[in-house]
């Protein structure tokens, strides 16, 4: 049977990354710092300074 839950993706809008300036979406490596996300990828992350 096919679970009928919906996913935390759906009902987490996409945020913006503050170096390339893409949006990006919610994964469940970020479920506890979603709010202090910034960055889109490591790259992003380490070129915040550039």
């Amino acid at each position: 049977m096919p679970k009928t839950s919906h996913s935390k993706k759906a009902t987490v809008p996409p945020k913006i990354c503050i170096v390339c300036g893409r949006p990006f979406s919610w994964r469940k490596k970020w479920e506890k710092v979603w709010n202090e996300v910034k960055y889109c990828s490591e790259k992003c992350k380490a070129n915040k300074n550039k």
